[in-house]
């Protein structure tokens, strides 16, 4: 996989849609919607939607001249509500009362939201969890009851992922960033929050930043877990040493492949490749599950059709560097916005980058905070000592 991945529902009806219900079956598609053919579900399932258009009808003439029948089960085992199922087994073992909704932002779009709310709390700075790569709200299971203890929590499924809408995005990184960016701000307005903490993981944690440069008024404080995108692609150390061709070849073939198409490419095989891959997830989640229930919700989230990974993809540069680093815009970040990053000692994300912050913003306040026995999955490897240093960091914040 890629460097990123109950109680009551909502009765409150939105656009026609109710709330905290799974959509229709019918409207979701296991993968992106092509000829009803094996080949093109192939095709259509790494997410190459150009090349699925232009080669299909020569694709569709040679399998009719194969007498192939059109009549194919679905390549991905998935639906939207075989991830809502995921989901829900993912949650199972909260045990703070929650309620789960779709919040309407524009162009019809949906963002999904756990929130975590009660009278004694209701009054502070709400915190606002937002994933990385591949991920989903599920995720945090092992933290959303100790977080919310303190002060709202709002968990949400980022535009393009989990069981968020899965819109275009811009194929321009800047303007694909800011889809982001918008989404994340009509979501606040629609929701009625004035301000919020942002804690943000990989992918959630450089959004966070970028939201807090345009809408600095609305952000008190930023946690940036294992944070992507902030230093720039590096130089070839090497750059005069030969390539092999084959090497060349497959990075040639692959290039306009989605980071997940392996995933949906496999197909039915692709539950068993996640546990076979991944087996660490299952580890990392072994106080509250015995089975495969992490597995399949990663599958799950992860087979549905490439909406948020074609943006990532499309901010990527050089097998997954940021094509805007970070780095080059923190002096635009306002200096009132106090900063905590959080990194696992066993990460092989670079930790100096809280030092280079610092650095660049010497009147801002910025904390590092490495945890041991941690991995880039901070909060599930080890999600006490995390929790811990979460409410630690944000307790001044009312």
């Amino acid at each position: 996989m890629a460097s990123s991945l109950v109680s009551e529902a909502s009765s409150n009806t939105t656009r026609g849609v109710k709330l905290g219900t799974p959509l229709p079956a019918d409207s979701i598609i296991p993968c992106p919607r092509t000829p009803d053919t094996l080949v093109g579900r192939m095709l259509s399932a790494v997410g190459v939607h150009g090349l699925v258009s232009s080669a299909w009808g020569y694709v569709d003439s040679t399998l009719k001249w194969w007498w192939i029948p059109s009549r194919l089960p679905p390549w991905c085992p998935t639906s939207q509500i075989q991830l809502q199922t995921a989901e829900d087994m993912m949650l199972r073992c909260i045990k703070s009362s929650f309620s789960k909704r779709h919040v309407p932002i524009s162009n019809g779009n949906l963002l999904w939201t756990l929130t975590f709310s009660n009278d004694r709390v209701k009054d502070k700075t709400p915190m606002v969890l937002l994933h990385g790569f591949g991920g989903g709200v599920g995720l945090w299971a092992q933290n959303l009851d100790a977080l919310s203890q303190r002060r709202p929590v709002f968990a949400v499924d980022l535009l393009g992922f989990g069981q968020s809408s899965r819109p275009p995005f811009s194929m321009d990184p800047g303007a694909a960033e800011d889809q982001f960016v918008e989404s994340i701000e009509q979501w606040r307005a629609e929701v009625g929050l004035e301000s919020m903490i942002l804690l943000g993981h990989n992918l959630g944690g450089f959004l966070a930043v970028s939201y807090s440069i345009k809408y600095p008024a609305r952000v008190k404080h930023m946690v940036l877990v294992e944070p992507w995108g902030f230093p720039e692609s590096p130089d070839p150390v090497e750059a005069n040493r030969p390539i092999p061709v084959w090497i060349k070849a497959l990075g040639a073939m692959f290039s306009p492949f989605n980071p997940l198409a392996g995933l949906r490419l496999v197909g039915p095989l692709g539950p068993s490749l996640v546990q076979t891959l991944r087996p660490d997830f299952k580890k990392k989640f072994s106080s509250m599950f015995a089975d495969n229930t992490v597995a399949e919700y990663i599958y799950h989230l992860n087979v549905q059709t490439p909406s948020g990974e074609t943006a990532f993809k499309n901010m990527s540069v050089n097998h997954g560097w940021a094509a805007r680093p970070m780095l080059q815009r923190m002096d635009q970040l306002q200096h009132e916005i106090p900063i905590n990053i959080i990194y696992g000692s066993r990460s092989s994300i670079d930790s100096n980058l809280g030092s280079t912050i610092k650095e660049m913003r010497p009147r801002c306040a910025v904390e590092s905070i490495t945890i041991r026995g941690a991995g880039h999955y901070v909060y599930a490897d080890q999600p006490e000592d995390f929790n811990h240093r979460v409410l630690q960091a944000c307790d001044g914040v009312v």
